[in-house]
């Protein structure tokens, strides 16, 4: 450091120059370490001999051609951006400990902070050591952590004045005198949370608080405590930013009640809030409408314009309906091309017939779509609260009965339920005592759709899929009868043989040589059954099957709420070995807690979201990444197309199942297929670097399901082995009950 006085200096000296001298003159006497740190280049600029001594300089050539950004933190940055901006706007002061690293050495001091002014006009800081600190290494490790950390802390007095604030606090606030009270967003939330901490000294709540950035959510907590310094009362507040979070729960709480494509609430919705409007109106003596719409012809528009013209299409009629009713009256998507209209109708109100001619209206105004003009058209029945129903399973049947009866009368008109359609509703009863006699007829039957590697290509899995040969009606699947025979209770009795019957096969599979797993449908209602677990065990013990080569599949509906009975279940289903994998993932309500609090390893994608990959591929690639984040299995459901497949490969999703491969296909079909895959890999073995199975000219690529068509065969045929005449179903076991 240059000694001379300024006298000394040539006449022709710059003015910088001088100051240097004098600078390093007056501040080379003196005992504290005293520095000048240039915060815009990261650069100590002077120092007198005991700074030197502090940064383990030789020099101050040397510690000047230090550059001190190297090493530093992205929290130390932004806290002497902040200091400079307060000496920018007043002579500030600050004393802080500060731990330095000269050579890689840490050393902690007491510091006082000021803002100086370089000759080129910027603003630096000038720093004055006045202790060394030398506390225990928890100390020092907790001051620390108070600079680097996210968190925002800080300490308020009792009038909300704040005493102190870290980094990341002080960037959270408006202004750096901002009481605490001011930094809520919301007054009704300071209020409430300031009472709270006043009544019992400590309060939490997540609400918006006013931000450089704007408005942010943060989860605030408080707690009443002392001033170190002076005694007094403070409050001592951290906050976390939960911005994120919270839109994240938005979104997922939106998307689990409303349909993707059109923003209408969809059937979960549809199910509380229509339900809660019933109970009203009835409590209120008023009358509710129901209108079930479903557009005519929509097939055929979205077969020849494409998915992606049809959606369109969807768009707009729900826009259309929307502006056919008042504010208060209820809109949903009930999936496909159904809507359906919930309306006030008060006490003696009958304008329900006056907005469905005026939807119907709406509706034959041209849409353009894909470069076309279209006129949609679309048949709505109607039914009433309480004359027609007095549940919503009831009304929504009824009205349901109406909308095909207009339909089977010409479309494009409006019908009430009455009278004339109960002989509809005696043939669904007719129906579901149908289901009692299937019993006593063995006319159940299980057929499996393979399950497929994508990598490899192998049948790695069966999904055991029900169906009901019916004596007049051929051959009926699921969708048409187990929502039957869920509200007669014979779901759980049908579910039992079809795990008995599952078990029975993976075992007889397994002794056979082939190792791939068995996966079986259970419903949210047979999950309410508390002996369901004990049923399965016993199955378990009869049959001799391997659980671990076993899997269930749940709906999402079966998470929902907090069932204990669901809960004991699931836990005693995975101790068993039982894998659970939840089925058309994507459609119901869970959100990620959900599916962590359970012990899920697989989830299955929803056929709707592969339908659509062309158009809106981000769903299913977001469920697959969230899978490789969570550790679970993904498997693709409905799989129609090659494309669709190279797709799912690309992301790493690990099966698929769908008609690019094959249906669902009685037993013996799938055998055949087990047996053919067990010659082929022992002749040839698998292609290299994975690629289609070696069975792919073995099975009708097909792009719908009425493309390939399983005969039912001759009685007695070998080609069909039934349930009952396996196990009698309906006979041959006896789980407690």
């Amino acid at each position: 450091m240059p000694t001379n006085a300024p006298d000394d200096l040539p006449k022709t000296s710059p003015p910088e120059a001088r100051i240097a001298t004098s600078f390093a003159t007056v501040v080379n006497r003196l005992e504290t370490p005293v520095w000048v740190f240039d915060i815009d280049r990261s650069r100590v600029v002077e120092a007198n001999a005991a700074a030197l001594a502090v940064w383990r300089a030789e020099s101050l050539e040397a510690l000047t051609a230090r550059d001190l950004a190297s090493d530093m933190s992205i929290s130390v940055r932004e806290r002497l951006r902040q200091y400079q901006a307060d000496f920018e706007r007043s002579d500030a002061r600050f004393s802080e400990i500060w731990t330095l690293y000269p050579e890689g050495q840490p050393t902690t001091l007491r510091v006082v902070f000021s803002g100086h002014r370089l000759p080129d006009g910027r603003m630096a800081m000038l720093c004055e050591a006045l202790a060394q600190i030398h506390e225990t290494p928890e100390w020092l490790r907790s001051t620390e952590a108070l600079l680097h950390t996210p968190v925002m802390i800080s300490l308020y007095d009792g009038d909300g004045v704040p005493l102190y604030r870290n980094r990341a606090a002080r960037n959270a606030v408006l202004r750096e005198g901002e009481i605490f009270g001011d930094h809520f967003a919301d007054a009704g939330d300071r209020e409430a949370f300031l009472r709270r901490l006043d009544s019992d000294g400590h309060a939490e709540m997540v609400t918006r608080v006013s931000t450089p950035d704007g408005a942010r959510w943060h989860e605030v907590s408080a707690r009443a405590c002392s001033d170190a310094v002076d005694g007094r009362p403070a409050r001592l507040v951290s906050e976390i930013d939960v911005t994120a979070r919270k839109i994240a729960e938005d979104q997922i709480r939106f998307l689990a009640h409303h349909d993707l494509l059109t923003g209408l609430p969809n059937r979960t919705l549809l199910q509380s809030e229509v339900e809660r409007r019933l109970a009203a109106a009835e409590a209120a003596g008023e009358r509710l409408a129901l209108l079930f719409i479903d557009l005519d012809r929509f097939k055929t528009i979205n077969d020849s314009l494409g998915h992606l013209h049809g959606d369109r299409l969807l768009v707009e009629v729900a826009r259309r309906l929307n502006r056919s009713v008042r504010k208060d009256d209820f809109v949903a998507r009930l999936g496909g091309d159904e809507f359906l209209v919930c309306l006030a109708l008060g006490r003696h109100g009958r304008r329900c017939e006056a907005v469905a001619r005026r939807i119907l209206a709406e509706l034959d105004a041209p849409i353009t779509v894909g470069g076309r003009r279209l006129v949609v058209s679309a048949s709505i029945g109607m039914c009433s609260f309480p004359e027609d129903g007095r549940d919503l399973d009831t009304l929504m049947r009824h009205a349901d009965l109406a909308m095909y009866a207009a339909k089977d009368q010409g479309r494009s008109r409006v019908l009430p339920f009455d009278a004339a359609l109960k002989a509809e509703v005696e043939a669904q009863l007719e129906l579901e005592a149908s289901l009692l006699r299937a019993f006593e007829r063995d006319e159940f039957e299980l057929f499996y759709q393979p399950r497929l590697s994508i990598s490899d290509g192998r049948i790695i899995g069966a999904e055991a899929l029900l169906r009901w040969h019916h004596p007049t009606r051929g051959l009926i699947l699921p969708g048409a009868f187990i929502p039957h025979a869920e509200k007669t209770g014979l779901i759980d009795r049908i579910g039992t043989e079809v795990i008995h019957e599952a078990a029975l096969r993976q075992k007889a599979w397994a002794e056979a040589g082939h190792d791939i797993t068995v996966s079986i449908n259970l419903s949210a209602r047979q999950f309410r059954d508390p002996r369901l677990a004990d049923n399965i065990v016993a199955i378990v013990a009869e049959t001799g099957c391997e659980p671990r080569r076993m899997q269930i599949e749940i709906t999402e509906s079966t998470l929902v709420g907090d069932d204990r009975v669901t809960t004991e279940t699931l836990r005693t289903l995975t101790e068993l070995g039982f894998s659970i994998a939840i089925d058309d993932f994507g459609t119901g309500y869970s959100n990620l807690a959900t599916i962590q609090n359970h012990p899920i390893d697989t989830l299955k994608i929803d056929r709707s979201f592969i339908a659509t990959l062309e158009t809106r591929p981000a769903l299913a690639e977001l469920i697959i990444g969230m899978c490789h984040l969570l550790g679970l299995r993904t498997i693709a459901e409905g799989v129609e197309t090659e494309e669709q497949l190279a797709w799912l490969e690309a992301r790493n999703c690990h099966e698929y199942q769908g008609y690019l491969f094959s249906p669902a296909i009685p037993t013996d079909a799938f055998e055949q297929l087990l047996e053919l895959q067990r010659d082929r890999l022992a002749g040839q073995g698998m292609a290299e670097g994975g690629g289609p199975s070696p069975l792919w000219d073995l099975i009708p690529l097909v792009k719908r399901p009425d493309d390939v068509e399983w005969d039912r065969p001759e009685p007695g045929s070998a080609k069909v082995r039934r349930l009952g005449l396996r196990t009698g179903f309906g006979h041959g076991f006896n789980p407690r009950r």
